[in-house]
C-alpha cells in the first residue's frame, strides 16, 4: 500500500489540501475528556453532542468495519491586520464562503481519488467536515497533522491554528503516520506548550476551566453563534466589537507565526463582509441580511442572531451615534434583538430615549432589561458571571 498511499497523498495535495495525513482507527483518543466535558455540562445547550458520543466514541459505530482516517487540513489564515479599529470583528474562518459547501465537493473530489488509487468502493468510505460525529481534531493529533493545544485547538507546527479539518473514514488498511511526538501520549494537551499559557490569558470571558477545557456557556464563539437566544448580560460586555465568533485564544498563539496565507484553492474569500459598519449591521434589512451574507456561514445565525450580535457590540462600543438604530431595534419584532438592544442604549447613556418602546413593552425579559437599565452604570467592566447569571442567560 506504501507507493499507493503516497499516490493517494500527492494527488489529495494537489487538490487543494494542505495537510494530507492517515490514521489507523481504534476506540477515540480522548474518549474521557469528551465523558468528562459533557458530564460537566460544559456542551451547554448542543445536545446533539451528548447524543452523538457514543459514535463520537467508536468510529466503527460511524462507517462499519472502518480501519483507517485520512484527515485533511485546508489552511485559511489570510493574514494578520488591516481592520478598522471601530470595525465589527468577526472570526476568520467566517469570512469565506461557507467551508461547508466549499469543501463538500473538494471531499467527493477526495473519495474519487480513494477509488481510483487504491481500489476503493463507494461505499468503503465515508467523509465529514465539522458536521459529522467524528472527534477530528483527535484523530489529526493521532496522525500528525498537529497537536491539542490549551486553547482545545489543533494547533499545526506549519500553519499554527488556522485549520479547516476533515476526516474520510474508510474499510481500507492504511498505514499510520506519526504524531508530532513519537514519545508520550500524543493526545495529551500542550504537547509543545511548555509552560505558555497565553491563549488562556488572552480569554475575555474566562472560558477555560482548564488547560485543553472549554466551557461553551463562556466561550463568545459560543454565545455569538449556537446561542440562540438571550446572551447573559454579564458576559456582554467581554464581548466587545465581536459580531460573528471569537479568535482571541487562536490570535494569541505564538505558533501563528509559522503561518502563511492559504493558496485558497478549495477557499473561496468574501471580503466585503469586514468592510461592513457597525451602523450597517444595525440597519440590516430582511433583504440586505440574504444579499450580503448569501453563501456564508453566517448565514445560519439568521437576522435576529446577527442583529443581537450587533447590538451587543454597539453598547460596548462608545458611540453615541448609534442610538437612532438602536431605538429602532427596541421596536424591532423579536423580543431578543429588543432586549439586547435596550441592554446597548443604556450602556451608551440613552435609555432614556425609549420611552416610547418601553411604554408598548410586553414581553417580561425586555422589561426587566428597562429596569435594570434604570439602575445599572453603562460601560461596567466586565465581570466574572456567576453559575446563576448562565443557567438564566
Amino acid at each position: 500500500m506504501g507507493a499507493r498511499q503516497e499516490e493517494l497523498r500527492a494527488r489529495l495535495a494537489e487538490l487543494g489540501f494542505d495537510e494530507v495525513r492517515f490514521a489507523s482507527l481504534s476506540r477515540a483518543p480522548g474518549g474521557e475528556a469528551l465523558t468528562s466535558w459533557l458530564g460537566k455540562g460544559y456542551h451547554a445547550d448542543m445536545r446533539w453532542m451528548s447524543r452523538t458520543a457514543a459514535k463520537r466514541l467508536d468510529p466503527g459505530l460511524v462507517l462499519e468495519g472502518a480501519r483507517s482516517a485520512v484527515l485533511l487540513g485546508v489552511n485559511y489564515y489570510q493574514g494578520g491586520g488591516g481592520a478598522r479599529e471601530d470595525a465589527p470583528e468577526w472570526a476568520r474562518y467566517s469570512l469565506y464562503r461557507d467551508y461547508h459547501e466549499t469543501l463538500k465537493p473538494a471531499l467527493e473530489r477526495a473519495g474519487r481519488a480513494i477509488e481510483e488509487t487504491l481500489g476503493a468502493g463507494p461505499l468503503d468510505y465515508r467523509y465529514y467536515v465539522d458536521t459529522g460525529p467524528v472527534l477530528e481534531r483527535a484523530w489529526a493529533a493521532a496522525a500528525g497533522v498537529g497537536f491539542i493545544g490549551k486553547n482545545a485547538m489543533l494547533i499545526s507546527r506549519r500553519h499554527g491554528n488556522w485549520l479547516f479539518l476533515c476526516a474520510i473514514l474508510t474499510r481500507l488498511e492504511l498505514e499510520p503516520d506519526p504524531p508530532v511526538r513519537l514519545r508520550g501520549d500524543h493526545a495529551a494537551v500542550g504537547l509543545l506548550c511548555g509552560k505558555c499559557t497565553r491563549c488562556m490569558d488572552a480569554c475575555p470571558t474566562r472560558a477555560f476551566p482548564a488547560p485543553g477545557v472549554v466551557d461553551a456557556r463562556l466561550c463568545i464563539s459560543y454565545q455569538t453563534i449556537e446561542n440562540r437566544g438571550h446572551i447573559p448580560r454579564a458576559l456582554r460586555p467581554a464581548i466587545g466589537g465581536r459580531v460573528y465568533g471569537c479568535d482571541a485564544c487562536l490570535d494569541a498563539c505564538p505558533w501563528n507565526r509559522f503561518a502563511a496565507k492559504g493558496r485558497r484553492v478549495i477557499l473561496e474569500s468574501r471580503d466585503g463582509l469586514a468592510a461592513l459598519t457597525l451602523r450597517e449591521l444595525l440597519e440590516l434589512t430582511p433583504a440586505r441580511f440574504a444579499e450580503a451574507f448569501r453563501g456564508t456561514a453566517i448565514k445560519r445565525l439568521k437576522l435576529s442572531g446577527l442583529l443581537r450580535n450587533a447590538c451587543v457590540a454597539a453598547g460596548n462600543s462608545g458611540d453615541r451615534g448609534l442610538l437612532g438604530p438602536l431605538g429602532r431595534l427596541a421596536l424591532h419584532a423579536s423580543p431578543v434583538v429588543r432586549a439586547h438592544a435596550v441592554w446597548a442604549a443604556a450602556r451608551l447613556g440613552g435609555a432614556g430615549g425609549l420611552a416610547g418602546a418601553r411604554a408598548a413593552e410586553r414581553d417580561p425579559v425586555v422589561l426587566e432589561e428597562y429596569a435594570l437599565a434604570d439602575s445599572e452604570p453603562g460601560l461596567e467592566a466586565p465581570v466574572q458571571p456567576r453559575e446563576q447569571d448562565l443557567q438564566a442567560g
